[in-house]
């Protein structure tokens, strides 16, 4: 099947090309795209009229927990650690896989909603999330979060493995990867574990990380006195890992996450929900490190959106720092498109609209919205646009959304399915 969208404003984000390119049509066939160009031959074959609209690759979030979307606006007056020992915890405890499905599945249609295609998530019941994905059309990198806190590692790692095997290239927009929950709920025996299961499979490692300062006290309890960076420094060495959060990194981590590689998901609305603080993201740049971004689950960060995810990381960094100039527009777009794609190992399948790879795109709107009139597009999408403005939804060369109406999922029923989920487990 062949798809093409027609005199769109392309913003691509492949460095070969121009930023913006203006008049251009792509030609999707099948799953990717393979020609980008003006006027080209429109016999037989889907239309998409993009005329003034802006097309870019579809977003990256590189940290969430969609099965949690159940637990919206659940975290007010808990500080982080009780919020997850008292309130979440002891829930997710109960909670079936069917639970995880339809709680996902709502997750699902956020994303496609407001311009996600790729999530990477850290979650349990992950044959079920997967079950959501395939229905959804959604890309996702999932895993079977492994933690020892419950005594129950060997459990885990069991289940990690068997999802590995049944599920590792089985969809085409399903990736596995390892997932330790965090250094401050994980031993030196599960890392070591984790790391061993991810080189084996050269699977990508997604693991929290200094979220908070409790964490850090945490972790040097739990590692005899040893300091964070010097846990990721004796042990990630040559593994392919994305660090979330990374808001309390000491001046030593920098350097260790430059020369092993470690990527960073920024995550700044759960940051400022949970009261952890506003990571440094001007100097992981100066360090070299690549950033993309997060928006967590719905407990701590409210929604899925990444444009507000966009806009709260300029508006954080420039106002921190009380400099204007910090972390330009077109770089923050950068981190929720291309940079998520580096995050996961996957730059030469998306994260920018170039030719050969696979068609995950959207087509934003700006017709209508707060942005007008516009005088600089890359600072209007990330400081004025909102998840609402994208129109039109494509991943794999699929559409999951055209006009704002999803194309096979049945929206009322999904979220009806959710709404007394929760309530069940509340006493």
């Amino acid at each position: 099947m062949k798809t093409l969208i027609k005199n769109c404003n392309l913003i691509s984000m492949d460095e070969n090309r121009e930023k913006i390119e203006y008049g251009v049509d792509i030609l999707i066939n099948e799953d990717k795209i393979e020609q980008i160009g003006k006027n080209l031959n429109t016999s037989n074959i889907k239309v998409i009229d993009a005329t003034n609209k802006y097309v870019l690759p579809g977003l990256i979030n590189t940290h969430s927990h969609i099965g949690m979307s159940i637990f919206r606006e659940s975290v007010d007056g808990y500080q982080t650690q009780d919020w997850l020992t008292q309130k979440i915890w002891p829930i997710e405890d109960k909670l079936t896989g069917d639970d995880i499905y339809k709680s996902s599945l709502l997750s699902c249609i956020e994303m496609i909603k407001t311009g996600t295609t790729t999530v990477n998530d850290q979650y349990f019941f992950p044959e079920d999330i997967i079950k959501a994905v395939v229905e959804s059309g959604i890309r996702a990198e999932l895993t079977r979060v492994v933690m020892d806190i419950d005594n129950n590692l060997d459990g885990r790692f069991s289940e990690l493995e068997s999802l590995i095997n049944n599920y590792n290239g089985k969809y085409s927009n399903v990736y596995i990867n390892v997932g330790i929950h965090g250094l401050y709920t994980t031993s030196q025996i599960g890392v070591d574990k984790a790391i061993s299961l991810a080189k084996k499979h050269n699977l990508n490692i997604h693991m929290h990380y200094l979220e908070n300062s409790q964490e850090a006290t945490d972790i040097s309890k739990n590692y005899s006195g040893k300091k964070p960076f010097e846990i990721v420094r004796d042990n990630f060495e040559n593994t392919n890992s994305i660090f979330a959060h990374c808001v309390k990194l000491s001046d030593e981590d920098y350097p260790i996450f430059s020369k092993y590689n470690i990527k960073v998901s920024h995550c700044p609305i759960s940051n400022l929900k949970l009261g952890c603080g506003i990571a440094n993201v001007p100097k992981m740049l100066e360090n070299g490190i690549t950033v993309s971004l997060g928006t967590d689950g719905q407990g701590s960060g409210s929604n899925l959106d990444m444009f507000e995810t966009m806009k709260f990381t300029g508006l954080l960094q420039k106002g921190i720092n009380e400099n204007p100039i910090l972390l330009p527009a077109y770089e923050i777009l950068k981190m929720a498109t291309i940079n998520g794609a580096k995050a996961l190992n996957k730059e030469d399948l998306i994260g920018s609209i170039t030719i050969g790879k696979l068609a995950d795109l959207i087509v934003l709107d700006l017709s209508n919205s707060i942005a007008q009139p516009i005088n600089d597009v890359f600072a209007d999408i990330v400081y004025n646009a909102k998840g609402t403005d994208v129109e039109t939804t494509i991943v794999g060369g699929k559409v999951l959304m055209e006009n704002r109406k999803l194309t096979s999922l049945d929206e009322n029923t999904i979220i009806e399915n959710c709404k007394n989920i929760l309530s069940k487990y509340i006493k």
